[in-house]
Order: structure tokens, then sequence, then C-alpha cells
């Protein structure tokens, strides 16, 4: 890594707050020339904000900004940019009909005679800086014909084409499987200069020993402090993070099913991805599935739900067979999803936490006449809340104001006052910190020995192995293993992750 020299950015004394919530109080931070600082803290300590402000997307209450020792006064996002701040949101900003090289230059396109795009010197130019980074990008191709993994390339790719001096990532790798990742690490590598720095935000703490030259955290909006990288073990920055030690990564203890499965599915199949895929789930289970980016595990969970069509496949609830529809009938049957896009399908941004959790329910608070019963709604509302730890003023809070995190609980909680007897958690920890993650682990194994049946897809092996009785590996659309906990390791898992159509058999 490169040795960091001097002060590049400094934020000293900066407070922001929002009606109810004061979202950061008195916070400083100090980016050196030529490192990378990570930024870590728990869901609603306030590292988002911080980064919006240095955007100019919000303003600041009190505090100072300064970029090589000048004084920053930050009029808007564009502002930001022409002083040499760039900024890679965590929620992707792009826009899907326009082409990749579109994405990248918007507002600053090249013109025939002052009027017409001239979409070739467009393209020459994004052409010419994906050669640069090293990224292998169509620059005529459609954003909505990319994958995830793509379309957060093109994001990088926007950010670095401004000439940056201080570049931010929130969450950057949330969407990249592991050789994505090292080309990320790679664009920051060639990125970093000893006139340039990059602020990184991430949960994942292993991303931190390779990245990072040191760490800073926030608690409840302020600083608590910064430590070299190096030379701090992981424990000691979630420590500062949450203010109390998380327990060791044990695993579930070994349970075998019994009796009938809730849920069982035999040979599903889709028109494009999923290939004869069986399994089944029982009552106080939890079933990990597991698999690289793109093997089919989240189709599983939609063609099972009916958001995607099958094209065969049997599905049985507690051994009666049933044809889904969509996702509201599943519910019906019993059988709950969590989709891992929470923003667009699994929470109303612009209504209440409280109407957001009695939302998959409303029936059932609703009077004979058909008024709803707002007392009931509040205190059903405040109950999980509590329950989930959800940090919010009130129940009468727009979820679009909680952070990543809580609004994550906040689409729990709707299922478990739904009281499904199947629940299907995909990516349930994505974009949540390390405290709440351990929230929501306890949560899932207590509603499993509370008799639910649980299928959760992860794509952090880890968090599979931590949590699962049983694992479903998947690769191109095929289930390739199914393994009990008790002999299932990162290395097997990835074994049969990358057995692919040409390979083996099934394990069981």
């Amino acid at each position: 890594m490169t040795a960091a020299t001097g002060t590049l950015l400094e934020v000293e004394g900066v407070s922001k707050g929002f009606p109810g919530v004061q979202a950061l109080a008195d916070v400083q931070l100090e980016l050196r020339h030529g490192e990378v600082l990570a930024l870590v803290g728990e869901n609603g300590a306030g590292k988002s904000t911080l980064m919006k402000l240095l955007a100019g997307i919000y303003t600041p209450d009190a505090g100072t900004f300064r970029l090589n020792g000048r004084e920053l006064s930050i009029e808007g996002p564009r502002h930001a940019q022409e002083l040499g701040i760039s900024i890679i949101h965590q929620e992707f900003n792009l826009m899907p009909d326009l082409t990749v090289a579109q994405n990248i230059f918007i507002g600053r396109e090249e013109r025939q005679a002052g009027l017409f795009l001239d979409d070739r010197a467009l393209n020459r130019r994004a052409q010419e800086l994906f050669d640069r980074l090293g990224l292998a990008l169509d620059p005529a191709e459609r954003v909505e014909r990319l994958t995830v993994a793509r379309q957060q390339m093109v994001e990088i790719a926007k950010a670095l084409s401004f000439d940056a001096k201080v570049l931010i990532m929130d969450e950057p790798t949330a969407a990249l499987n592991d050789a994505e990742v090292d080309v990320l690490f790679g664009l920051i590598e060639r990125f970093r200069t000893p006139e340039t720095g990059v602020i990184y935000i991430s949960h994942r703490m292993e991303e931190l020993a390779r990245i990072s030259d040191r760490v800073s955290v926030l608690r409840d909006g302020r600083y608590v402090g910064t430590r070299v990288t190096a030379e701090t073990e992981p424990r000691e920055i979630i420590s500062l993070m949450v203010g109390r030690e998380i327990k060791g990564e044990q695993r579930p203890v070994p349970r075998h099913p019994e009796g009938e499965p809730v849920l069982s599915v035999r040979g599903l199949s889709t028109k494009h991805l999923l290939r004869d895929v069986d399994f089944e789930v029982y009552p106080g289970e939890i079933l990990g599935f597991a698999g690289l980016m793109g093997a089919g595990r989240t189709e599983v969970a939609r063609a099972v739900v009916g958001a995607d069509r099958r094209e065969s496949g049997e599905i049985r609830i507690r051994g009666t067979a049933v044809d889904i529809a969509n996702p509201a009938e599943a519910a019906r049957l019993g059988i709950g999803y969590l989709s891992e896009d929470r923003k667009q399908l699994g929470v109303l941004l612009e209504r209440s936490v409280r109407e957001n959790i009695v939302l998959s329910s409303l029936r059932d608070y609703a009077s004979g006449l058909g008024f709803v019963r707002d007392r009931r709604i509040e205190a059903t509302g405040r109950e999980y809340v509590e329950r989930l730890r959800i940090k919010t003023p009130s129940t009468a809070q727009l979820v679009q104001n909680l952070s990543g995190g809580n609004q994550q609980k906040v689409v729990i909680a709707k299922w478990l006052v739904k009281d499904c007897d199947v629940l299907i958690f995909d990516e349930p920890t994505r974009g949540i910190d390390v405290g709440a993650k351990e929230e929501i682990y306890v949560l899932l194994r207590r509603l499993a020995d509370e008799g639910k049946a649980i299928v959760m897809i992860s794509s952090e092996l880890p968090e599979v192995l931590r949590l699962s009785d049983r694992i479903a590996v998947m690769a191109e659309g095929r289930l390739t293993a199914v393994l009990d906990n008790a002999e299932a390791t990162q290395e097997n898992l990835m074994d049969y992750a990358t057995r692919f159509s040409s390979e083996g058999t099934i394990a069981r």
C-alpha cells in the first residue's frame, strides 16, 4: 500500500440533524494523501450522512471541510465534483435506457454543430477511459441490459471520469463476486497516488484488511476513533463499532429433519436458468442456499413464490400440491418472501414504519365496516420496533428516513406479523453492519426454534455456515449438493458452487 503523508481531506466538528434525529454530532475525520481510509459503523451511525455532506447532497448544520488545507463550501453535487470529490453510492444512480457512455458523461456530452449529440465521440472517450481503467465494458451497450456487477463498474467509471482527488465508495462490493472484487481493488490501487485518496465504506471486515491503510469508526453519529488496519484485530474494530463484544462465529447444533417437510419442491425449472431443482425444508430448520452470482439462488425463491414463471415442477406445502401464481398468493398459503432488493420490492419508502410493518397483514387490522384500526396498527408497530431494535424516533417516521439496516428490519417485521410457516430470506443482511447482523442471526435462529421453516440465501459463505442446518449449493441453475452443516466447509461449498453443467452429480 502507498505510504500516506500529509492531510488531503479534513472534517472538523461536523453536525447534521433531521426532524427527530441527530444524525451527526461534532464528527471529525482525516484522509491522508495516497491512502485508503475505511469508514465503518453500525447502520444509523452516520456514515452515509457524512458522505452525502461531502458530496454536496446535504448541507451541514455546523463544522468545516478542508481539501489540501483550503476550507470548502460545497454548494451541490456538481460543485463537489468540480472541487474533486466523487462518490459512488450504494444505490445505483444510472439511467437504464441510456448507453454506458451516455450515463458516464451525462451533462458533459459532445455535440455536433453545437446541437446534436456526437455519440461516436462519446463512445470514443468512454473507451479511452475503460482502456485506462482496465474495464471490459461496451460504451454503446444500454445499461438496462447489464448485470448488477457491470452496472457497478459503470458507476465506478463515471466517478473516475471526473478529475477526482477524493473518491468515496459506499459498499461498492455488495453486488460483486470475488473476481469482480479483485478488479475493483485493482482500480482503487491505480487511482490512489500521492495527490489522491479514497474513503471506503464497508461492513466486510476481510475487505478492510485487504484494501485499507486505516479504519475510522463512527457510532451513534459520533466519531469514536481511528486505527491502523495492519496493527488492529477485526474484533477491536467491531467492539468500537457496537460498543459491546460480539460472540464467536459458532455453528448451530446439528439437527436432523423430522416429520413431514413444510415446503417440498421437485423438478423446478424456468425457461432461462433453473433446471430440475429439488429441495425440501422442515419445521425448525434453516436451509441455506449458497452459490456464485448468477447461480440461480434468487431465481429459485422467485419461482417458488410466483414472482417468476416456472416452466415445470411441483410445489407442495405440508404434502398438498399448490399452484402459486404470485407472491400475494404465496403469502396467503403461508410463504413469506423477503427480497434482496428491499427498496424496490420490500418496503414503501414514503409510508411510515408502522404502515410498512402491517403491510402484508392489513386485512387483519380492518374493522367489520372496512375502517383501519389505527390503535392496533400503532401497538403492533411499537411491538416490532422494540423486538427488532429498529432505530427510529417513532413508528410514524417515514421508512425512507431510516438507515438501510433499519429498513431491512422493517421488511423482516412485516413478515413476522404475517406469521408465515415458511420464510424465505434473500440476502437478509446485505448492507447491514456487524452488530445488526448479530441481531438478525439471533432472530432467524429463534424463529427456527419456534418451528418456522426458513430458507436463507446468502452470498457470504461464513454466514451460510454460521446459520444453516443444511446447505443447498447451486451452479448454473442446478442444485449440485445438499450438505449437512457438520460436513460443510467453505472449501467444499466453493467446490460444488463451481461444478458446471458437464461435471458431477448431486451430492446429498
